[in-house]
């Protein structure tokens, strides 16, 4: 598999990693929309959140149980945002389930 994100949990790409367990890994996005812009993973490949599952979303669930400590150790006691792309129209740009986590400031109403 020619993944990106799936070369990055492997330790095959360089990361700057922010947290891992045996279920997900977040690490700083490369070209930050925020202050703060973590990407939350995944490690089992699930092309995005239009291939959530019942069969595979227990990883979702644990990514959103894990938010509060994220944003926490992060600084983001102000408030953040999550957001998650899918497909072209979506602009999702690396076909591997991720979620980004902003804040860091004043985050703009707007969402596109």
């Amino acid at each position: 598999m020619d993944c990106l994100f799936c070369k990055i949990i492997a330790g095959e790409i360089p990361s700057k990693k922010v947290y891992e367990d045996d279920q997900i890994y977040a690490f700083y996005d490369i070209e930050p929309q925020a202050k703060t812009h973590v990407l939350i993973v995944p490690k089992a490949h699930i092309q995005g959140a239009g291939e959530i599952t019942a069969k595979n979303s227990d990883v979702i669930a644990h990514i959103f149980e894990r938010l509060p400590s994220l944003a926490k150790q992060m600084g983001l006691d102000g408030g953040f945002r999550v957001v998650t792309n899918w497909g072209d129209d979506g602009c999702q740009s690396v076909k591997h389930l991720h979620f980004h986590l902003l804040g860091g400031q004043k985050l703009s109403g707007q969402m596109c």
